[in-house]
């Protein structure tokens, strides 16, 4: 099946955190404990996402007060954190959600990424993601994790599915 049909499939984006939404880096400091840092740009295609009916939201192997504020503020769909095992939280989130496999998108860039990206309908790989996820991946974005990779993904998507129009007018016209 080729891409483009692929993507006519995909009713939800699913995306891992660090190193996709960010750059990778995360910082400590006492007492606010981590710091991380989104691409605002990534967040507003995010919008864009759940205003073109489609559903949202994070898988992170890891637990952070910040993924949680900004699944908040972006209004996300889930937040699943503290998967270590990202295929078995993969697998209950698409029975809690009756979504199928080929009808999500899944963006990653590590090898605890791999699983999904071999179940996912679409897997993307952002730009510095490690090599063995880029092979596993159906595309790879230009942009680098925490750097629009997101975006990348989400404009490309939209247009796949003749959205993009329809969710970017109200910015457009004149």
């Amino acid at each position: 099946m080729s891409l483009a049909a692929k993507a006519q499939k995909i009713k939800a984006i699913i995306l891992d955190v660090d190193g996709v939404l960010t750059d990778g880096q995360i910082g400590f400091g006492l007492p606010e404990g981590e710091i991380k840092f989104f691409d605002v740009k990534d967040g507003h295609a995010l919008k864009l996402l759940r205003r073109a009916g489609l559903q949202v939201g994070l898988l992170s192997g890891r637990r952070s007060a910040a993924q949680i504020q900004l699944a908040a503020e972006l209004e996300l769909d889930f937040c699943l954190e503290g998967e270590k095992d990202k295929a078995a939280g993969w697998l209950r989130l698409l029975k809690e959600r009756g979504l199928q496999p080929e009808e999500c998108l899944y963006v990653g860039d590590d090898l605890v990424d791999l699983p999904v990206l071999h179940l996912a309908g679409v897997g993307v790989a952002v730009a510095d993601a490690v090599p063995e996820v880029k092979a596993a991946a159906t595309w790879t974005t230009v942009a680098p994790g925490g750097h629009g990779a997101v975006r990348e993904v989400v404009v490309w998507l939209l247009q796949q599915q003749g959205k993009w129009a329809a969710v970017t007018e109200r910015y457009v016209k004149s």
